[in-house]
């Protein structure tokens, strides 16, 4: 690399947008746990049932419907700070207030009432991520897409790591509600992102009507990959992550099963497992620069069935600090890894014109799997023991493996259904990059 490559990245990454998508992705992240794991290890303690806490997955189903907000947020604009930073700040609010009130509940006597502030939590949360999104995609050039989703994934997996690794740590030193207040105050860090980042100018307004809005997108989708072949991208997108998310739903309570404290658990995931976290997301980056989506997506299907492997060697293993933190930084690099290039592959498939609406549907399929399929998690970890578990898990990556061949083949560049390079975004202010 020359000292005029060096300055030329160096100048991308030094942009006020590149930080503003570094905060708005930890404001991304910050919610998911709240309602899946780390509700999880609450219920966990105070007692509540394994089945009963392997159905909070459902709790997350916004999540799979973040296609039907995003018109609605294409369409109108908040009177305040434009179309992006406007409803970044509305749902923000929200979310601030939502995950507060989590701290009035309690598992063992008012589970329904926590159950509808959860889901509160997830729909403004699927809503922030339509809007964070589209931001990612309409305020970067073609040549900042690499360094902006890195960075925009590799905030939301620090925020994983704080909700998932110090939340834990917390609650052994301070009771869970208290635990909920301070995660409510690290959304302000999101709001006060949104206010001071810039807002990207596209060339064409927003949509004349709802109908154009709603419509659209998906005809254009439809059009680009051809009607069987968009099918089977939406089904590959919701199948790709299955493996590993089934692992991650019960990640929590199997490692509480084993033995391991809160304490420990948070304090390998939030100090080692972040830093496997950031090597994972910088090489996923780097996979994808010099392999390629296509490529990337067949060594990543191996990549994370074969990390679960970790936790099927900690299930038959006796409890061991040591085996707990590589079984943390295999699934932490893994996670990261798998992260950044399926984000690559998603943006690839979305058209500018249409970037919240088109991501926020691709999304919501990824999204079914971690909410909707991995539910029976728990009763199947129930009747079968960790270890027939986890090798399950290892099994729901073979039909990933079986559509590569149509999706992704080895020999093509892009996946198919992929969107054209388009030049409609345009920025104005300092945060551009000229020339």
């Amino acid at each position: 690399m020359n000292e005029h490559q060096s300055r030329s990245i160096l100048r991308v990454f030094g942009q006020p947008k590149m930080a503003a998508l570094l905060f708005l992705g930890f404001s991304s992240g910050l919610p998911l746990f709240l309602t899946s794991s780390t509700l999880q290890a609450w219920m966990t303690v105070e007692k509540v049932d394994l089945a009963t806490v392997g159905m909070v997955s459902l709790l997350s189903i916004p999540y799979s419907f973040k296609f039907v907000i995003a018109p609605l947020m294409d369409r109108y604009i908040p009177p305040f700070l434009g179309r992006r930073r406007g409803w970044l700040v509305i749902t923000q609010v929200a979310l601030f207030i939502c995950i507060a009130a989590m701290s009035m509940h309690d598992p063992r006597r008012g589970l329904q009432l926590l159950a509808i502030n959860a889901l509160l939590i997830a729909f403004f949360s699927a809503a922030q991520d339509v809007v964070v999104d589209a931001y990612s995609i309409d305020v970067l050039e073609e040549r900042e897409m690499g360094a902006g989703a890195s960075l925009k994934v590799m905030g939301y997996r620090l925020a994983l790591i704080v909700t998932g690794g110090v939340a834990l740590m917390l609650a052994d030193r301070m009771s869970w509600p208290t635990v909920y207040l301070v995660m409510a105050a690290l959304m302000l860090v999101g709001i006060a992102a949104s206010v001071f980042a810039p807002e990207p100018v596209l060339r064409e307004g927003p949509p004349t009507t709802l109908a154009n809005a709603v419509v659209e997108p998906f005809m254009d989708f439809i059009r680009r990959a051809g009607p069987g072949i968009a099918g089977l991208l939406l089904l590959f997108v919701v199948l790709y992550s299955l493996s590993d998310r089934m692992v991650q739903n019960m990640t929590v309570p199997f490692l509480l099963a084993q033995g391991y404290t809160q304490t420990a658990i948070g304090e390998i995931r939030g100090v080692i497992g972040l830093a496997a976290t950031i090597v994972g997301v910088l090489a996923g980056g780097g996979l994808v620069a010099r392999l390629g989506i296509n490529r990337s997506l067949w060594v990543l299907a191996a990549i994370q069935m074969g990390s679960n492997l970790a936790y099927y060697w900690l299930a038959v293993s006796p409890p061991s600090r040591g085996a707990l933190t590589v079984a943390i930084v295999i699934e932490n690099f893994a996670g990261g890894l798998v992260t950044a290039g399926f984000v690559a592959f998603l943006m690839s498939l979305c058209s500018k014109q249409f970037s919240a609406t088109q991501y926020a549907l691709l999304s919501s399929f990824m999204a079914f799997a971690r909410d909707v399929l991995v539910a029976p998690s728990g009763g199947i970890a129930e009747r079968t023991g960790w270890p027939q578990f986890f090798l399950i898990t290892i099994a729901a990556g073979i039909p990933v493996l079986l559509m590569l061949p149509i999706i992704a083949p080895w020999t093509r560049e892009n996946p198919r259904g992929a969107a054209p390079h388009s030049g409609e975004v345009t920025h104005e202010g300092p945060s551009a990059v000229k020339g």
